[in-house]
Parts: structure tokens; sequence; C-alpha cells
């Protein structure tokens, strides 16, 4: 009996390390070599452990192996994670700390990067996208909260102003439509009528006569129709007249100019003459200047001493008479 009891304990010690083995040797298969390592780096892990869903696109494709401080820069830390094999991880995914709900645990978001960028190979790095902490939601909303609060206070402010100008308004506005305004305005429009009444029979006269005007200039018009014809008559024979004249005065004018031009070049040669005859002109004036100082000489010698066109000598002076 011990040694039939003993087999079967045996047996089923043999089955559970047997099952035990294939479980661990298909888990290995199933989860080991069918998925493709990867490392990621954040500033912030948020709760992330290992066992964490791995979402890529949003579909669950893996989890978290560890997480812990980065060994050559602790201020970030490193996130190794597994994912299934054929995942297109690529150089352009970038992983980020996520969630599925606002109630759901955190969980690591890969994105589905671009189609032509190259595959990353396994136990490469995934570029990371931090993410805003709550702290750090906090602490905005309760900057934005502060900025709030200073433009509702600066709002209010500028409210009060605006609702004391409005009141100014409203009094400035209580003045002009006041009893004193109105009875002023009503003696006006009494004697605006009151002229417009006086006024009526004189712009009815200055109607009258403005329409008696018009007419007489109707009748103008129409005694002026024949005298226009006239004019217009005549203007036609002085077009014709002037058109005559005009060629006969264009005529003229290229004889005159044919004038000008023949006196143009008779001119160049009277300068070419004279720029050829300058040293002998200067010389005869010269000579006439000369001839011009010698006469003036000569007459001067003739007004002082007249006698020297008789005499050759000069007489001798006159003595004194002595006593």
């Amino acid at each position: 009996m011990k040694n039939t009891e003993a087999k079967v304990g045996a047996l089923v010690v043999f089955s559970a390390v047997i099952l035990c083995a294939t479980i661990y040797f298909v888990g290995s298969v199933q989860f080991g070599r069918d998925r493709t390592p990867y490392r990621t780096y954040l500033r912030y892990a948020g709760g992330l452990a290992a066992g964490t869903d791995v979402l890529f696109g949003g579909i669950n494709v893996g989890k978290v192996t560890s997480v812990r401080p980065d060994a050559a820069d602790p201020t970030r830390i490193e996130i190794r994670l597994e994912v299934k094999q054929g995942t297109p991880v690529n150089a352009k995914s970038l992983a980020k700390l996520g969630s599925v709900s606002l109630m759901s645990a955190p969980v690591v978001s890969i994105t589905t990067g671009a189609n032509d960028a190259p595959r990353l190979q396994a136990g490469a790095a995934i570029p990371s996208q931090e993410t805003i902490s709550m702290d750090d939601m906090e602490r905005q909303v309760s900057a934005l909260a502060q900025s709030a609060q200073t433009l509702i206070a600066s709002v209010q402010t500028d409210i009060n102003n605006i609702t004391t100008d409005a009141r100014q308004v409203l009094a400035n506005a209580n003045d002009l439509t006041g009893e004193p305004n109105r009875k002023h305005v009503a003696a006006i429009l009494a004697n605006t009528d009151a002229i417009i009444a006086r006024a009526s029979p004189r712009i009815d006269q200055i109607t009258a006569n403005v329409q008696t005007l018009t007419e007489n200039a109707n009748q103008v018009t129409r005694k002026l129709g024949p005298a226009v014809d006239n004019v217009n008559a005549t203007v036609s024979n002085a077009n014709g007249t002037i058109t005559v004249l005009r060629d006969r005065t264009q005529t003229d004018l290229i004889e005159l100019q044919k004038t000008l031009v023949e006196a143009r070049s008779l001119i160049d040669n009277l300068q070419v003459v004279v720029r050829t005859n300058q040293q002998n002109i200067e010389y005869t004036m010269e000579n006439i200047r000369m001839a011009t100082d010698h006469l003036n000489d000569l007459t001067e010698s003739v007004n002082e001493r007249p006698w020297s066109l008789i005499r050759i000598k000069q007489p001798e002076d006159r003595k004194v008479p002595q006593k």
C-alpha cells in the first residue's frame, strides 16, 4: 500500500515538473523570442513599473520590463520595454507617458511615426516626448488663476470707470433735454415757422420770376437758333480760309527757313574772314588810333601857336620896357 502511494506521489511530482517546464518553455518561446526589446528615456516616469502596458498607435503591443534611473544621466529615467515582433517602430516614432482614460493606469504610448522613416533595430532608443506632469499642470493652473484674478480686477476697474462715464453722459443728456432747453427749442421752431410764413409770398414771387426768366431764355434760345447756324457757316468758311492761308504760310515759312539758312552761312563766312584778317584789322585800328593821336596833337599845336602855320621860327618874346 505504501509503495503504491509513493509511486502515485512520485508520478504527480514528475507530472508537475513536466507541466512547469512546458509552461516555462512555451512562455519563453511566446514572450521571449517573439518580442523585440527597446528602450526610451523620460524626465518624469509618472508611476510606470515593470509590467506596464506599451501601446503603439493605441494598440497594446507589449510590456515595460524595467524602470530605473539612467546610469549615465541620473536626471532621466531609463525605461526598457518589449513589443511584439513586427511592430513598425521607426525613427519618427515618439515614446511618451500616456493613459487610456482619466481613471486608468499610466501606459507607455508610442506614436506611429512616418511610413518612409527607417525601422529601429532591436535594442535601439526610441525618441521620447515629455508629458506635462500633474504638478506642472497644477502650477500652470495656479499661475493662470492668479492672472485671471488680476485680469478680473482690471476689468472691474475699467467697468467702474465706464459706468461713471456713462452716468456722466446720461446726466449731460438729461441737462440737454431738460425743461429750459425744450422751451428754447420750441421757441426756435415757432420763430422758424413764422419766418417761413412771412417769406412764403416772396418765395412764390421769386419762383414766378424764375419761371418767367426760364421762358424768356427759351424764347431767346429759339431766336438764336438761326444765328447759331449762321455762325456755324461762318466758322466753316473761316476754317476753309484758314486752311488756304495755312498752306501759303507754310510755303512762306519754308522760304524764310531757306533764307535764314543762307544768312547763317553768310555770317559764318564773314566770321571766317574776320578771324583770318583779325591781325590786319588790329594793325589798321592801331594805325588809325595813332593817326588820330597825331591829328589831336596837331590841332592842339595850331590852337596854341597859330602863327606856326606862317612862320617857321618862333618870334622872340617881347622885352619888358625899362624906365
